[in-house]
């Protein structure tokens, strides 16, 4: 397997699918509940318990999903799903967004949104991870440095998300929610197409 800086380059690749996969996360969330209450116009107890929900069923389903994974589906069609679902689940978000004058359209376009990604992130968060571990041999002492290289990339895409998508999302006028979820949504299609086409040449050649 080719390496780069004396880790396989694989391990570059998993640090863009994460740092674009988590940019999506925490843009959309970044906004999420100021897009209730500012545009769908939920009271602010309603807009903090789907807030609370969203955020509580995210970190449950990976332990369905890793599960899923390990038994039925494998590492690569669960990444590759769970990035397809959340991709659909934040254009559902960018849609419902731009149906502002139907609010029911609204209503049910982002709850459909939510579930889209609480299932692809239960499928994605989970395996990505897993594939670090993968490229090592057991026992060899470059894999903390690996995980931490992937982390760099979790974290770049945590901090630059809110800033990206707070700016093009937060202006004061309900209707341009929708850019924010879109660079989500953007960010969130390049994940599933940067590991599509790349994963056999890295990670699985």
């Amino acid at each position: 397997m080719s390496s780069l800086k004396g880790h396989p380059k694989g391990l570059y690749l998993i640090f863009a699918t994460s740092t674009a996969e988590r940019f999506s996360y925490y843009g959309m969330r970044a906004i999420f509940i100021l897009f209730l209450t500012q545009a769908l116009l939920f009271d602010k107890e309603a807009a903090a318990s789907i807030y609370g929900s969203y955020t509580g069923l995210v970190y449950l389903t990976p332990l369905i999903g890793g599960y899923i994974a390990d038994k039925y589906w494998g590492i690569r069609r669960s990444v590759f799903w769970g990035a397809v679902m959340m991709a659909v689940g934040q254009f559902l978000m960018f849609m419902s967004a731009s149906s502002l004058n139907n609010t029911d359209l609204a209503h049910w376009l982002m709850y459909g949104g939510l579930g889209f990604m609480i299932l692809g992130n239960g499928c994605f968060k989970p395996t990505v991870s897993s594939l670090v571990g993968q490229l090592y041999e057991p026992g060899d002492k470059r894999l903390d440095a690996a995980y931490t290289i992937f982390y760099m990339g979790v974290n770049v895409g945590s901090f630059a998300a809110p800033l990206i998508c707070g700016f093009l999302g937060d202006t004061g006028n309900p209707q341009d929610f929708k850019w924010g979820f879109l660079a989500s949504g953007i960010m969130t299609l390049f994940t599933v197409v940067l590991f599509e086409t790349q994963k056999n040449k890295y990670l699985f050649s």
